[in-house]
């Protein structure tokens, strides 16, 4: 029996080619071709015109879904006969997923032409097909409305508005209390619903205008509330940003959000709520960016030259926001901007006749916009984590491919006002475009091996954060390196050895010490990255996985790691000096003069200075308590 009768015999026995004919499986089969793929391969991609049926002989593959935010996300697996495509061949090639190899997969290639033929000859063929595109549809939108969080395409005032700021004053209900008596209450005040609670206000349900339409109509008056309420509402925190909870209006049809305090109920949104906000001169500031045509268009937008960017930021420090908010919210714009580059790069690699990605691939941010803690003054620190692929025959065209794809990025996004890093820590260095087994070899390497230079790297590495691509590459990998690293010692040496270097500038009695003609210090080196450091160390050492400085604080606290006063004082810390950084950026874009972290002190106001001297003390504090830590745990 030849190969080609082999996998012929295999299909006539599988559901649901069982219900053709042998005149109608001929069909299907007569120009067949057995074909091949390795691990990590792509069955077929999004990018492709023509996209053919095949049946799965051997091996597991997966459906990869792919977002418009960048990021990739699996739908569905595929088994040994399993039919893959037809989904795809069914919505006239729009749906935006490919379908990838997790291990070296055997398939059999159908013509879709003449599947569609036979499915109009035979109905229970096409029936059991067009039955499982359904369940799938049914499948795919539940895990893209599941995975369709709200991005930073928002409008910006929604990214720095707390939601207790625009909710409502809540109408509370009792849960044995009659849907008549709802009713009422409800008409009197002329709300979208009332808010289930119990005597303590504690949040039980919602009970909205519909719920108490069906009620009245199916039910009695005298029926209690529970029976109709909405027992398991959708709730946010009162501190909590307006953009989290757009989404659930916007793609939920959710017409009640009560608004928590801890566990008491304080407020509710609704719809009419986000008509508070009147920002409108920056209602398409983000739009802009992620409709810009070219990347001149793109960089026009840059946060640098972009004046509505520029007064918004000013707008912010004016209403006294965060520091640590005003830093998240420019690191999310520059990730819009970087986005934009990588699609731009993607379309060009395509016109150029390099196609699409060969193998999946992650882009990662580092450092300081890895954290999502940046000001103006910033380069790039960025790279790819890609599937492995090395065991692939074109594995010389997938690292031309990416080399490539990288350096249209890095010189993109030079356009766009992000200068390249002078350590060379970019994606379109080999250093930092690499597999992630190698990626994993090389983090070992580092825990063995580490000397001045790449220990600098590694801080800079340990903050990555996927921003384009397949988000499991850069999770799995974290996975893998956390607890290895958690355990090298030398390591925290090392780490410990390198944050010292910069000496907090702060005297025992409280004086600041400047350096130079201009007496100033570097904010960054000697006050920011201080706290920084030390919070990183302490969270490696106990194997937190959190990204942001503030996350990192917020886990080091809850396992008490850190004292609530000194994790409290380092936020606060933190929130003076990257105001004083952003407002000291400002005003250097405006006077036209190089963006630096330095600052003189002796021009700020007195209550200023005393600000700043109580934050270089928390850094202060927070490098001795590292060193004296890592020094007791070295018995030393």
């Amino acid at each position: 029996m030849t190969e080609e009768e082999t996998y012929i015999d295999v299909m006539r026995k599988a559901f649901p080619f069982q219900l053709l004919t042998d005149e109608q499986f001929e069909t299907v089969v007569r120009d067949s071709t057995r074909q091949s793929f390795q691990e990590n391969e792509f069955i077929f991609h999004e990018d492709e015109e023509e996209v053919e049926v095949y049946f799965l002989l051997k091996g597991l593959a997966k459906n990869v879904l792919h977002r418009e935010d960048g990021k990739q996300f699996s739908v569905r697996f595929y088994y040994p006969g399993d039919l893959i495509g037809l989904m795809i061949l069914l919505s006239g090639g729009e749906m935006n997923f490919s379908v990838q190899a997790l291990e070296s997969c055997e398939s059999v290639k159908l013509k879709k032409s003449a599947l569609l033929k036979v499915m109009t000859e035979n109905n229970a063929f096409s029936d059991t097909i067009l039955s499982g595109i359904g369940q799938r549809m049914k499948s795919l939108y539940d895990e893209m409305k599941k995975g369709n969080t709200s991005t930073s395409t928002e409008n910006i005032a929604l990214y720095k508005t707390r939601v207790h700021t625009i909710m409502d004053k809540p109408r509370f209900i009792y849960k044995d209390q009659s849907i008549l008596q709802a009713a009422k209450t409800l008409g009197d005040w002329g709300g979208q619903g009332l808010t289930v609670v119990d005597h303590d206000h504690h949040l039980k349900g919602t009970i909205t205008q519909t719920e108490l339409l069906k009620g009245l109509s199916h039910g009695v008056p005298e029926d209690q509330v529970e029976k109709w309420m909405i027992t398991s509402p959708v709730s946010t925190q009162a501190d909590a940003f307006s953009y989290e909870v757009l989404t659930y209006f916007k793609d939920d049809r959710i017409n009640l959000v009560p608004v928590l305090n801890g566990e008491k109920v304080v407020g509710i949104l609704t719809a009419e709520s986000f008509l508070r906000l009147h920002e409108s001169e920056y209602l398409n500031l983000y739009y802009n960016v992620n409709h810009a045509k070219s990347l001149s268009e793109l960089s026009a937008l840059s946060p640098k030259s972009n004046e509505s960017f520029l007064s918004f930021t000013e707008e912010l420090l004016s209403e006294q926001t965060y520091g640590t908010e005003m830093s998240e919210f420019i690191s999310k714009y520059n990730d819009q901007v970087h986005i934009q580059v990588i699609r731009a790069a993607l379309k060009e690699m395509k016109l150029e006749g390099y196609g699409s990605p060969p193998v999946n691939y992650c882009f990662i941010v580092m450092g300081s916009q890895g954290r999502g803690e940046q000001a103006f003054s910033t380069d790039q620190d960025n790279g790819f984590i890609l599937d492995n692929y090395e065991h692939l025959d074109n594995r010389k065209q997938v690292d031309e491919y990416f080399r490539c794809f990288a350096e249209k990025i890095n010189a993109g996004l030079v356009e766009c006002g992000f200068p390249e890093c002078t350590g060379g820590i970019m994606a379109k260095e080999s250093k930092w475009r690499r597999s992630i087994d190698h990626w994993e070899r090389e983090v070992f390497r580092w825990l063995r091996e580490t000397d001045g230079q790449e220990v600098r790297d590694f801080t800079i590495f340990i903050d990555y954060r996927p921003l384009f691509g397949d988000f499991t590459l850069a999770e799995n990998l974290r996975e893998r390196i956390t607890n290895p690293i958690q355990k090298a010692r030398i390591l925290h040496a090392m780490l410990m050895k390198d944050t010292i270097r910069f000496r907090v500038p702060i005297q025992a009695f409280g004086r600041i010490s400047t350096k130079g003609k201009n007496r100033t210090i570097d904010l960054k080196k000697a006050a920011i990255m201080q706290i920084v450091n030390g919070i990183r160390i302490f969270s490696i050492r106990y194997g937190v996985e959190e990204v942001s400085t503030l996350k990192r604080l917020h886990v080091l606290s809850k396992e008490e790691v850190f004292h609530p006063r000194d994790a409290k004082n380092a936020k606060l810390a933190l929130d003076y000096l990257y105001q004083l950084r952003i407002q000291e950026n400002l005003k250097q874009l405006r006077q036209d003069t190089p963006l630096t972290n330095e600052l003189s002190p002796h021009i700020l106001t007195k209550d200023q200075r005393r600000q700043l001297k109580e934050a270089l003390l928390v850094a202060k504090r927070m490098q001795q308590m590292s060193e004296l830590s890592f020094a007791r745990n070295r018995g030393l």
